[in-house]
């Protein structure tokens, strides 16, 4: 029998809400024809889809990253100001298409407001420069009479935006980015341009880009931006994306293994370079673009449906295989961003006349329901299997939270059985469970299941009630499943 204990006193730490954040690139069908269709009857009078914004209220999205992605590093923010009517339409280099810049800053404000969330904005750190990126954060945020403020104004906004979340740059450490910078070069256009975006603006948090090639030069690119910018770094940014291109589903759920080295390494990186360097303020890391992404679509459609994947179940559980990774990793990871939130990779995918919510909606919206604000540190053991490079790898992957105020347990599993149900003993060593126990599971007929608009509930939540007494639950999870037990605890 598998045996999964808890210690509710046994705290890794607090769990920031910005690990439930999205991602929104002009790219594809994300911000136009997702987000922002002007004259769609399922839009409201500022051109945002309401049935999109409902939907993404339902995921409890923290913090939205915009413009990009790629897109950032040839991006011009001024093009996207002022009446919509004159702003220029240019050619993005990053996806090959044409940006009428019909959306830009302000209006991604707006939609931020009406998702009651937080707004992040990443400069162009590939073609821009730093006069930019620092007239930028004037525009949104300054308070003082000045032209940016002024130009703000006459735009419809007299009071500051007040972005707090600013990224110098995206993947520059990629050759396929506009703009590519060595370590060194990127160390030093870090410096420079923090210093002078807080300079207009003190109390800002900056993102450094770190590591997004993983075969590039990873220790030595964090290092030279620690040693060089780490009085001005808050977070280091981390991106990954993962896929089953080879349809090997036990190397696909033994991916795990990889996201908890590549965490831990970078954790470890950061403590000793700032213990090296005596840098005193916590530096974070953001794993602000996370996904599953390998091109489901054929090739003769990409060009119109450019990275629009429908996901399965088997994407579901490895979705909520990282999410166990953030909330394990609670103490550094402080934000996380999936991506993207419409149509380009995305938990929800539209048309002209609706929507559908993919496999991943459904592991995202649990999490972020039922998520407390203390990451607790479980022990499991139990079967084990062997994926890819990997072997010993427990069946089950586990994390734990708890809300402090509620005295509310929520304890994920993933059943990375294709066929196996997994009979287990969940232990409390310290505390009892009270009353009854919800059962929030995310399951469909099979591996491959997938919601489309044809078949949308294939894969969604079920929810029941149990009931246990003291401190030991017998419970059996379903093979090919995301289950939350939330439970309060005496």
């Amino acid at each position: 029998m598998n045996r999964i204990k808890i210690d509710p006193q046994r705290v890794i730490g607090i769990i920031d809400r910005n690990i439930f954040g999205g991602f929104a690139e002009h790219l594809g069908r994300c911000i136009y024809g997702g987000i922002y269709e002007p004259g769609s009857p399922l839009s409201d009078k500022h051109g945002f889809r309401k049935d999109v914004l409902d939907a993404l209220r339902r995921l409890g999205i923290a913090i939205v990253r915009y413009p990009g992605g790629n897109f950032a590093s040839g991006y011009r923010w001024r093009d996207g100001v002022g009446p919509v009517s004159e702003r220029p339409a240019r050619t993005d280099l990053a996806w090959n298409d044409i940006e009428p810049n019909h959306f830009g800053t302000n209006e991604f404000i707006e939609f931020c407001r009406r998702l009651k969330t937080e707004p992040y904005l990443v400069v162009n750190c590939g073609d821009g420069d730093m006069r930019e990126a620092r007239d930028w954060v004037e525009y949104c945020n300054g308070t003082r009479e000045t032209a940016l403020i002024k130009l703000r104004q006459a735009h419809g906004y007299p009071k500051p935006h007040g972005v707090k979340y600013w990224g110098i740059g995206n993947e520059v450490d990629g050759h396929w980015q506009i703009g590519y910078k060595t370590p060194e070069e990127y160390a030093r256009v870090f410096t420079e341009f923090g210093k002078v975006m807080k300079w207009v603006d003190p109390s800002i948090k900056l993102v450094a880009a770190a590591v997004s090639d993983w075969k590039g030069a990873l220790v030595e690119r964090t290092r030279l931006l620690l040693e060089q910018a780490g009085d001005l770094i808050d977070y280091l940014s981390l991106h990954w994306y993962i896929g089953n291109a080879a349809n090997d589903f036990e190397a696909y759920m033994a991916i795990s293994e990889l996201l908890e080295e590549r965490l831990s390494a970078y954790e470890g990186l950061v403590q000793a370079v700032s213990f090296e360097r005596q840098i005193k303020h916590p530096i974070y890391i953001a794993v602000d673009e996370w996904n599953v992404w390998y091109r489901t679509f054929p090739p003769e459609v990409r060009e119109t449906m450019k990275l629009e994947e429908i996901y399965n179940l088997e994407v579901a559980l490895v979705t909520a295989v990282q999410l166990n990774a953030f909330i394990r990793h609670a103490r550094t990871i402080k934000m996380a961003n999936i991506a993207q939130i419409v149509n380009v990779i995305a938990p929800i995918f539209t048309r002209p006349d609706g929507l559908v919510l993919q496999t991943i909606f459904y592991t995202f919206e649990l999490y972020s329901r039922t998520c407390g604000n203390l990451a607790l540190d479980p022990w499991w053991e139990g079967d084990t299997f062997s994926g890819g490079a990997y072997k010993g790898v427990r069946v089950l992957d586990v994390s734990a939270t708890l809300d402090g105020n509620k005295k509310q347990l929520a304890i994920y599993v993933v059943n990375r059985s294709r066929a196996k149900e997994m009979e287990t003993s969940v232990q409390l060593s310290n505390g009892e469970f009270k009353g009854d126990i919800k059962i929030y599971t995310v399951n469909g007929p099979d591996i491959k299941a997938e919601n489309t608009f044809e078949t949308p509930a294939n894969v969604q939540i079920k929810e029941k009630r149990i009931t246990a007494r003291n401190h030991t639950l017998n419970f059996t999870y379903e093979p090919h499943s995301v289950t939350a037990l939330v439970c309060d605890i005496a």
